[in-house]
């Protein structure tokens, strides 16, 4: 007889296990301590209040510049024809591939007072003490988050315009209505619910962020919890703060669904925007020039600058490179990597079979939960994981469970798992959706049923799918950091827990190789969605 293929229970069930420690941090609060009360009453009387308005003042900044960086990109692309284009298209894309907190570490080595561009002016001028302002800043968080994270608006934004908007402007001007006029009226309202998804998922990211705050000394509320844990030793205290975090989150996550579901709807209807009449408006002499401009400024800013910077401190180091210790830390990240992407994917891909096969209730919710991981910050999921291990170590310490989440790959992995699994469900819905129901349908009529339905049909028309998916989990795993900073085994450095020790130690020249290799491997998945997105495009 076929075995069945495990219940949509079973499969919330493991769901429910990678979503512990976010239930944890919920439900911290319904834990009474009186240290811990204690502790959160001085904070909130002295420096929560401080660690609120920074975040608030860096997440109202960081939204504003993200949308007018790549809507502006976007409408630039997409509803206007000028040299070079095409190659702006996926090019935009390329800060993707670069981690926040390299970008830190980059502008911070060329731009501080004893960088090569403030020394140089003092020679050539002979001028005296400060000549820029401080990199290490919360103006400077903001520019290094508007010019890491600018690619989450531009792709929505232009995947928007692409659809509807080029058609839609060139009826109005058959109307009579102006250049202005028609990009005011038409392209900024279609534009707008992808503006507010690109905006929600930018603000998530900064607000998960460690790297760049820890290292520009920002006072964020991220921070605060990392203060309440390691510093005041409070746990308790540092998951109760943590579900602030997380309440701001959820509420950025249903803005993002919200838009998207309208994104949906708009994208729906209207004339492809491959038609003849939807042709790009043809840009010549300034005109053209400015739109150039405005498309390279943000490559440049977010790519080109922070790894000629990188080179630059990797080939004047002073510290000898130590290939052997760089190959260690590479094989640890691509081990950890490598096994987070392999039970992501393969989780991710029992969970689109199940709801495919049999849509009930259990299997639904399963994968609306696993889709919420991706935006818990990495502080979040470490103070979620961590308490109930200490609480079962201090209540059985014969399972040794410290152990075996600190001591060894299974709390990195966890952690990642929970973080992650939702990059690679949505490859595995995007790859299902391409896929007719039919084809289950006349295998169900040929006896193909249960995991033979999976790997005998599905799999073979979903390997691209699932070989996205690993990709980009892969890449995801190896940029981690906090996560990966608490959780990581004895004597094993990853390249980005390497990046930042290293440069929180001012050892630039030597964090810049196992930061260059973060950032190749980050171009891998962007070349992969520059691709899929010039298909998408000759194929409208």
């Amino acid at each position: 007889m076929q075995r069945r293929f495990p219940p949509s229970i079973f499969v919330l069930g493991l769901v429910g296990l990678l979503m512990l420690p976010v239930v944890v941090v919920a439900l911290s609060w319904l834990q009474f301590d009186e240290q811990a009360l204690l502790i959160l009453s001085e904070m909130s009387r002295t420096v929560l209040p401080e660690y609120a308005w920074t975040s608030l003042v860096l997440c109202v900044l960081v939204a504003l510049g993200v949308m007018a960086v790549g809507a502006v990109a976007a409408a630039a692309v997409t509803l206007f024809d000028f040299p070079g284009r095409s190659f702006f298209q996926w090019a935009l894309l390329l800060p993707l591939a670069m981690p926040a907190y390299v970008v830190a570490y980059a502008y911070t080595d060329f731009l501080q007072f004893s960088g090569p561009l403030q020394t140089a002016l003092r020679s050539a001028f002979g001028w005296q003490g400060r000549l820029l302002p401080d990199v290490r800043s919360l103006g400077g968080a903001v520019f290094v988050f508007v010019f890491s994270l600018y690619p989450y608006v531009y792709l929505l934004v232009r995947a928007a315009l692409l659809e509807r908007a080029a058609h839609l402007m060139e009826a109005a001007r058959m109307l009579g209505a102006p250049l202005t006029r028609r990009i005011r009226e038409v392209a900024l309202p279609l534009a707008r619910p992808a503006l507010a998804a690109g905006m929600a998922l930018a603000l998530m990211e900064t607000l998960a962020d460690f790297g760049v705050a820890s290292y520009f000394g920002i006072q964020t509320f991220t921070t605060g919890i990392y203060k309440a844990w390691l510093a005041m030793d409070d746990r308790l205290a540092a998951a109760q703060l943590a579900t602030v975090l997380l309440v701001v989150v959820a509420a950025l996550l249903r803005i993002e669904r919200v838009a998207q579901s309208r994104l949906r709807f708009a994208a729906g209807r209207g004339a492809p925007a491959g038609s003849a009449d939807a042709a790009p408006i043809r840009l010549k002499s300034g005109r053209a020039a400015l739109a150039w401009l405005l498309c390279a400024t943000p490559i440049a800013i977010g790519f080109v600058l922070p790894v000629v910077f990188m080179l630059r401190a990797l080939m004047v180091g002073t510290e000898p490179l130590r290939w052997g210790q760089f190959l260690g830390w590479t094989q640890s990240s691509i081990k950890l990597a490598g096994i987070s992407a392999l039970l992501a994917t393969a989780l991710a891909l029992g969970l689109a079979f199940t709801v495919r096969r049999r849509p009930s209730f259990a299997a639904r919710a399963a994968v609306q939960l696993a889709s919420l991981g991706y935006a818990v910050p990495g502080a979040v999921i470490v103070v979620g994981l961590l308490l109930p291990v200490g609480w079962l170590q201090q209540q059985a310490p014969v399972l040794n469970a410290g152990y075996w989440i600190t001591a060894t790959v299974i709390g990195v992995v966890w952690a990642y798992m929970v973080r992650f699994t939702a990059v690679a469900l949505q490859a595995m819905q995007s790859g299902y959706s391409r896929l007719p129901t039919t084809y289950d349908d006349s295998a169900r009529m040929l006896g193909v049923t249960g995991l033979g339905l999976l790997s005998r049909v599905h799999w073979p028309l979903l390997k691209r799918s699932v070989a996205a998916a690993g990709l980009l989990v892969f890449v995801d795993a190896m940029k981690e950091l906090p996560a990966t900073l608490v959780l990581r085994p004895f004597n094993t450095d990853t390249l980005a827990v390497v990046t930042y020790q290293l440069a929180r130690d001012e050892r630039l020249g030597e964090a810049a190789l196992p930061a260059l290799a973060l950032v190749a491997a980050g171009l891998l998945p962007v070349l992969l969605l520059s691709r899929t997105l010039s298909k998408r495009a000759s194929t409208a």
